[in-house]
């Protein structure tokens, strides 16, 4: 990338990337290479709040994906 400046994120941090999503100027720290998307875009993919427990911890899980009757 050959833009010059800081983060529109944190703005500290030189620019690295821009988010394929939004087309915020990021610095790497808030770049996710796997989506290709700024972290605050990949946050709202994910949902701003991951999963406190897992299939095994969930008491009404039987830890299957599946419907069963």
């Amino acid at each position: 990338m050959s833009v010059s400046g800081t983060c529109q994120l944190c703005g500290t941090r030189e620019i690295t990337d821009d988010c394929g999503r939004c087309g915020k100027l990021v610095c790497a720290t808030h770049y996710d290479d796997s989506f290709g998307y700024c972290t605050n875009c990949v946050t709202e993919i994910r949902g701003a709040k991951e999963p406190t427990s897992t299939p095994e911890e969930d008491e009404f899980s039987d830890g299957v994906d599946t419907f069963r009757s």
